[in-house]
Order: structure tokens, then sequence, then C-alpha cells
């Protein structure tokens, strides 16, 4: 390689700027600057996904709102059924007269207002969601299906929430119909 004198700068610097290669090229497209169209798009989408997420934030608030408020009202509920109890049997007991009798009233009506239920009566059919069990009275041909026969203590419900379930004793339907001694079947009759 021979070193030739520089004749021309001029001629060099032209050179260097036709080379790809050199500092000076032009910058590929895709590190170009996005256009407007492509800025407002990009903006666009993100306002969107911000939208969407604070929607949802939004929703997941009330409802952990809706369950915290459930939950505290169940709980204070909860806490008032052994004066329920007390008051219904004060009730059965013929004990419940003058003011304390509108002192229950008034504490019946407030929990009503807060959807409380009463359930777990004698003669409805036993659900296991909703009742417990606490002794079989044996068969009886009067049933159909397993049936309430006693209440040791009356159930609770707030909506499809039970809050205590109720305790009670279970007649099942007899196996086979029980015919009675008294009336013989099919006896003729003297005239």
């Amino acid at each position: 390689m021979t070193d030739r004198p520089k004749e021309n700068p001029e001629e060099e610097s032209v050179a260097e700027a036709a080379d790809p290669s050199s500092e000076s090229a032009e910058v590929p497209e895709e590190l170009a600057e996005p256009s407007l169209e492509q800025q407002l798009a990009e903006r666009t989408a993100d306002l969107q996904r911000l939208q969407a997420e604070y929607v949802n934030y939004k929703r997941r608030v009330e409802r952990d709102r809706a369950f915290v408020r459930a939950q505290g009202e169940a709980s204070v509920l909860r806490s008032l059924l052994t004066v329920l109890d007390d008051i219904g049997r004060a009730e059965e007991h013929g004990q419940l007269e003058g003011g304390f009798k509108a002192v229950a009233d008034a504490l019946q009506q407030a929990v009503k207002s807060h959807r409380l239920e009463v359930f777990g009566e004698p003669g409805d059919v036993f659900d296991p969601r909703l009742h417990e069990a606490l002794f079989h009275s044996g068969e009886s041909p009067d049933v159909e299906r397993t049936t309430i026969e006693t209440v040791v203590r009356t159930g609770y419900r707030v909506g499809d929430d039970v809050i205590r379930h109720a305790q009670v004793g279970v007649v099942d339907p007899a196996s086979e119909p029980v015919e009675t001694a008294d009336e013989p079947v099919d006896a003729p009759e003297d005239e």
C-alpha cells in the first residue's frame, strides 16, 4: 500500500458521506421519531388501559366495601342472637308484657330491618344446609320426607347466608306402611 498524498480534501469528505458505515449516515426508520399518528395511537391506548384499570379498581373497592359491611352486620346480629333467644323463651312462657314487650318488639323490628330471618319450625322439611340434627325420633307414617319434629334452638339467616343453624330433632318417613290392630283388613261385617 502506498501512501498517496491527499490531493483534494473535499473529495475525501464526499467519499466519507457516501459510505454507509460513516457516522453521518442516515438513522434507520426504527430509531427515527414516531409520527404524530403513532404517538396519538400510543397515548390513546395508554389512556384506555389506565381508564380500564381505574374502573376495575372501583369495582373491587365497592365489592370489598359491601363484603366488609355484610360481615360487620352479621357479626353484630350474631351477638344479638342470645338476646333474641331469651325474648322468644319469655314470650313462650307468657312473661313478655309491659315495657319489656315494647323493647322486645323494637329489637325484633330492628333486626328485621337488617333482613334477619328466623327459620326452623316443626313440620318443616329437614335441610342439612340449614338445620343441625341433634337427635332422631324414629319413623312416622305421617311424613313423606325427613321432617323436623322438635326445635331445640331456632336458626337465623340473612338472605342466603346462615348466621346460625337451627338445632332440631327429626323424624323419618315410615319404611313400610303400618297396619293398625284396631281395624282388621277386609273383615266381613255381620248383619
